[in-house]
């Protein structure tokens, strides 16, 4: 279940993503982040859209509302450096050359490597590239309708089709951060099967999105050399660790690594950073009134510690 290249690598886009609810958004954080050029197509029936508040989403102990949490998925999807455009996929066909046509409602088609579908409801885009395995009767009221077959992708999103990957609809993708984990994981589907196409080798495709403390880097693994011996050890003895392209594919491995970590003033840069992005989502009038019961408490706490 790899992918196909389209010649010469000549198409718009690296990742297509349909669909830019909870699946489609944490799908194009990760291939983002990875460096593949994304963009994120929302423009479609929304189940998120119809529930009155969220409840059950982690790290919100209150809830949270529904145009907060676009706005925050949004924002995180352009700040991870993908493209977010508000058109609608009507049609996703292969190319003769690889890699899929990706026709839109109201602008120009656009050519992509991968296409990851994340939309809730139904996946009959999808259907002109292998219709037969994708719909599914069912039966409702009596009536026995045709529907995407959720069960086609695999757990990890792949799907028998080389490039195509299906976040949602699935079995598994009817609460919004089930939906969310579930694009997380086909996202870094993606990102294995454009590993294995770059040259990494199987036994270190695995990719991990981490940031990590500088303290932790003990002296031996602060230590390119002790990096390439790790490298080496986890190949089959068929493959040379320093022919010319595995050399290349080691080198920017360990860059990865060492890039990982930061520093103590670092993450405290970025914490600083990450409260200030999510005041940006905060209404005014309630950061006021809490800034004010802040400065309120601190004023009451400094006559208590200096009475009279």
């Amino acid at each position: 279940m790899g992918e196909t290249t389209p010649a010469n690598g000549a198409t718009d886009h690296e990742v297509v993503i349909v669909g830019g609810g909870p699946a489609g958004c944490s799908a194009g954080v990760f291939t983002a982040r990875y460096g593949l050029d994304t963009v994120v197509f929302d423009r479609g029936r929304s189940s998120l859209r119809r529930c009155a508040h969220l409840e059950n989403y982690l790290g919100f102990p209150a809830g949270i509302d529904i145009e907060t949490l676009y706005e925050l998925c949004h924002d995180h999807v352009r700040a991870a450096g993908c493209e977010l455009r508000a058109d609608l996929v009507e049609s996703v066909q292969r190319r003769d050359d690889g890699g899929f046509l990706v026709a839109l409602q109201s602008g120009d088609p656009v050519t992509t490597d991968r296409v990851v579908a994340a939309t809730r409801y139904g996946g009959e885009y999808l259907l002109s590239l292998d219709e037969a395995a994708m719909v599914t009767t069912r039966e409702h009221d009596g009536e026995v309708h045709e529907t995407f077959d959720d069960s086609y992708p695999a757990a990890d999103g792949t799907t028998p089709i080389d490039g195509l990957y299906v976040a949602s609809p699935s079995e598994a993708s009817r609460q919004a951060i089930v939906a969310a984990g579930r694009g997380a994981r086909t996202a870094l589907s993606v990102v294995e099967d454009v590993r294995r196409d770059r040259g990494v080798p199987e036994p270190v495709v695995d990719h991990y999105d981490w940031v990590r403390r500088r303290a932790e880097l003990d002296e031996e693994w602060d230590d390119r050399d002790r990096w390439r011996e790790w490298f080496a050890q986890q190949l089959p003895d068929d493959l040379d660790p320093e022919s010319p392209a595995l050399a290349s594919v080691r080198e920017s491995e360990i860059d990865r690594v060492f890039e990982s970590y930061v520093d103590e003033d670092e993450i405290e840069r970025r914490r600083e950073r990450g409260q200030e992005r999510l005041l940006d989502h905060v209404d005014d009038d309630l950061i006021v009134e809490r800034a004010r019961a802040i400065e309120d408490r601190t004023t009451a706490a400094h006559v208590d510690d200096n009475p009279r």
